[in-house]
């Protein structure tokens, strides 16, 4: 397995990237798949560290998205009931059994996705996305009972209410934001979510003030108008701000890491200024990590040029957006959208100053669930291990070759990141590659004694201009084993 090492670019090769970024075609690992419609398994596909051995434990899923272990170690996993590409299916939670079926214990309504699962004293705690009623935080039983402990989370739009992980009597969630930078324009439309709730937008989570920034775009509200509507951050579609505008804020809110007590009540705001924090995570000492999905070169005011990252959470601290990316100031340096410039600054004062992140995954890497390793007996003991579920090219932004789509592993004392498991011929989906290897890894769980890793395959999702494609019944949960001590 290779070992990633990241680049300082200087000023020079920049400019020479972003010109051949306005040359080249996009090829993500998504676009231009010729695909049956069916899918084949093949572990030998799949590269990993000698002395680790990969099978897949339960296929035929329908965009399973989290995975947990009973006290038995019975393994019980969620299907979102919903895809990007405004696909809705039916939110499940399965068990596992020994043979590779299935059985279901619960299902949700049309309000998905489900985004991970947590059990904990004989309880079941899901996220549920929210895509048409707002996220919830939901709580089933042994009988499939569920119980909706927060209700109304602001997650119509891009991104959905993620996670949940538990710890000394609170679930532990991650909010997403309804944007991609702050200012609801043509993508969302593109979305569909616009449509629906033509009003909704992003919520600070405390009082912000604006630098009166805003964007025209055509008002596609009004079916055939030639006519433009301007728009300003942190507002609906066709509202414009002013500079020293106050925006309230108020929690629950937009791009945020928040806590609820285990029986409901209100929520808790544990830090804000993430884009799309995604997974959740503790380290042994007790540390919270969250993985952020950065931003796309779409919509009003895209932002070029950024990765994902791995954060460390401390209480209230505000993680820079819509104005920052990693700590840095997006209207300041050289991450120019190639074409257009540098983006706009949002905010007239911002909240705090950002951190810099634990590590730096690639750009539309959609780095996603994660979890550390806690066993000598597995190893890399104190690392986590994250999920990348693959770009979502050419809708994202533009890429030359796929990225993503595979397990790594990071120090979050170094940041340094090493591949874990891939396929053989690339860093690309099996979909693509055209054999039996894994697709887009969407969590990761460690089972309860340390010793196996598994990983949520959410299946095949294919790109185009025309938007994701995603196919049902080509999930997979794969398992990973210590077979020597090499």
């Amino acid at each position: 397995m290779k070992r990633v090492t990241l680049i300082l670019l200087t000023t020079s090769m920049l400019v020479f990237v972003q010109g051949c970024y306005n040359i080249k075609s996009s090829s993500g690992g998504g676009e231009g798949v010729d695909f049956s419609g069916e899918r084949t398994i093949n572990s030998q596909d799949i590269a990993m560290p000698e002395g680790y051995s990969i099978e897949a434990v339960a296929t035929n899923l329908t965009f399973p998205t989290g995975i947990a272990f009973g006290d038995d170690g019975t393994v019980y996993i969620t299907e979102s009931g919903y895809s990007y590409g405004e696909l809705f299916t039916e939110p499940r939670l399965l068990k596992l059994n020994s043979d590779g079926t299935t059985q279901t214990i619960a299902t949700g309504t049309k309000n998905g996705p489900w985004n991970g699962i947590w059990i904990q004293d004989g309880f079941f705690y899901i996220a549920e996305g929210g895509q048409l009623e707002g996220g919830k935080i939901l709580r089933a039983d042994s009988d499939g009972n569920l119980v909706a402990l927060i209700e109304n989370l602001p997650s119509t739009g891009d991104h959905h209410t993620n996670g949940p992980v538990v710890r000394d009597g609170y679930v532990y969630f991650g909010q997403g934001t309804a944007t991609n930078s702050a200012v609801v324009g043509e993508d969302n439309f593109s979305f569909g979510w616009l449509q629906r709730y033509p009003e909704f937008h992003d919520v600070p989570c405390k009082d912000i003030i604006l630098a009166g920034t805003n964007y025209s775009t055509r008002n596609l509200m009004k079916e055939g108008s030639d006519e433009d509507v301007s728009t300003g951050a942190y507002l609906p579609f066709g509202t414009p701000s002013d500079s020293g505008q106050v925006i309230r804020g108020r929690v629950p809110c937009s791009g945020a890491v928040m806590r609820l007590p285990l029986d409901g009540g209100e929520p808790e705001l544990v830090a804000w200024g993430f884009r799309n924090p995604y997974g959740l995570a503790f380290d042994d000492s007790g540390n919270l990590y969250v993985t952020d999905n950065g931003y796309d070169e779409r919509g009003s005011r895209p932002i070029w040029g950024t990765g994902d990252y791995l954060w460390k959470v401390e209480q209230d601290m505000w993680y820079g957006w819509p104005d920052f990316s990693g700590g840095h100031k997006l209207y300041e340096g050289h991450l120019e959208v190639p074409g257009e410039g540098l983006p706009k600054r949002i905010l007239a004062e911002h909240p705090g100053e950002p951190s810099h992140p634990s590590a730096l995954f690639g750009v539309h890497s959609s780095s996603n669930g994660l979890d550390f390793s806690h066993s000598a007996g597995f190893g890399f003991a104190g690392e986590a291990f994250v999920a990348q579920f693959g770009d979502m090219a050419p809708g994202v932004g533009k890429v030359y070759k796929p990225v993503g789509f595979k397990v790594v592993r990071v120090n979050p004392q170094t940041g340094v990141i090493y591949d874990f498991v891939a396929n053989k011929k690339g860093y690309a989906p099996a979909s693509r590659l055209k054999n039996g290897g894994i697709e887009r890894p969407v969590a990761v769980r460690f089972s309860p004694d340390g010793n196996e890793l598994y990983i949520v395959d959410f299946g095949v999702m294919l790109t185009s201009g025309k938007g994701p494609r995603p196919i049902e019944k080509t999930g997979v949960i794969w398992k990973v084993s210590k077979i020597s001590n090499k």
